[in-house]
């Protein structure tokens, strides 16, 4: 039988621990501290387990009251910063917030991980510490893109955990996009589509095409809907709900994103400051500059997921504020709640398994 993923409303309601690397952001500990403040007063079946320098983390958790009873400091002395290099983390980091977290997630203590810390030491210290799930040859980055869909997100992945893939990688981005789908975003028959410079079928690297006929001969046994190929156009368009991608192109689609994000929010201000006449048009426009301001905030949408580990991490910016941090927390809480990490590990191993069965088939001929 094909595994298949629950929704998550009908998961019940159970304690959940997060562990929480409390030193990656750049705005320390205390910006930390107050997002799982917020998360703690949002959802009271979370506990956390709070990674760093006991000392000083306990002087900011004393001063939330919301937190009583809530948090469990972990120790650790060392902060992996964002100029580390990974391997140089890899040899000396055993002492670091970042390590400790991941510690709690390994030893079955936590149920998923947050870090606003560097993400190529992140990546490189879960696939160490963690390892990857059986099958799985080069984990990716998933992240929430605004989109015109009524989810309001779509799904891309890979955004830079590794910029090489080849066809059987992206099969297996699009399966765990699949899950992701499910259970980050309650839909019941996901779209796929994978990115590409055209959708006409000739067009593309020879990796696109055999994935192309990879993941269309997946989609009625692990229940999906495969789109074709999209173009950088759909990535926030309404024709599929996930963009499978390699981490070199996805980067730089999401860098490129986030940057004309920006420019756009600074030419709308410039604009609505130009003039007496504009200032007062920005008066009478503020309910809706509010509303597209609160639809495209990154701070809804922080938290990239890795995906292909034995275990839940949820990388949120480095320049995350407490609400951006609460976000992740709230994201790691979701996937937690609906057992994800099981389901993408059953939908990894069940597309193995018919592969082995294909190659053994193959021999036997």
């Amino acid at each position: 039988m094909t595994p298949t993923d629950t929704d998550t409303s009908s998961v019940a309601q159970r304690r959940i621990v997060l562990s929480i690397d409390a030193m990656g952001g750049d705005h320390g500990p205390a910006t930390v501290v107050a997002g799982v403040a917020i998360s703690a007063q949002n959802n009271p079946n979370l506990h956390f387990a709070l990674h760093g320098p006991e000392d000083e983390l306990s002087q900011l958790i004393v001063k939330r009251p919301e937190l009583t009873g809530r948090v469990t400091l972990c120790h650790a002395t060392d902060v992996v910063t964002m100029e580390d290099k990974p391997s140089q983390v890899l040899r000396s980091g055993k002492n670091t917030s970042m390590w400790s977290m991941l510690e709690s997630a390994r030893s079955g203590e936590a149920q998923a991980c947050v870090s606003c810390g560097n993400t190529g030491a992140l990546m490189a210290m879960s696939m160490i510490r963690l390892r990857r799930i059986p099958g799985v040859v080069r984990p990716a980055i998933a992240v929430l893109w605004p989109s015109r869909n009524p989810s309001g997100f779509n799904i891309m992945l890979d955004v830079g955990a590794d910029i090489r893939a080849d066809a059987k990688d992206l099969l297996q981005y699009a399966l765990m996009g699949v899950s992701y789908a499910r259970n980050g975003l309650e839909l019941s028959l996901p779209r796929v589509g994978l990115l590409n410079v055209g959708t006409e079928e000739h067009k593309g690297r020879t990796e696109l095409k055999e994935a192309h006929e990879l993941i269309e001969a997946q989609q009625k046994a692990a229940d999906f809907k495969f789109v074709g190929f999209v173009e950088g156009g759909d990535i926030p368009g309404d024709i599929a709900d996930v963009i499978v991608t390699d981490g070199f192109t996805g980067n730089i689609a999401l860098k490129t994103g986030e940057g004309t994000a920006k420019l756009v929010g600074d030419l709308l201000r410039d604009s609505f400051t130009h003039s007496i006449w504009s200032k007062l048009a920005a008066v009478f426009s503020m309910g809706s500059l509010n509303r597209l301001k609160k639809r495209i905030d990154p701070r809804r949408v922080n938290g990239g997921v890795f995906l292909g580990l034995n275990g839940t991490v949820v990388k949120s910016h480095g320049s995350a504020d407490a609400t951006g941090v609460a976000a992740a927390i709230r994201l790691a809480a979701q996937l937690a709640e609906s057992n994800f990490q099981e389901k993408i590990t059953a939908r990894v191993a069940s597309v193995v398994a018919l592969d082995q069965d294909a190659t053994t088939s193959e021999t036997d001929t």
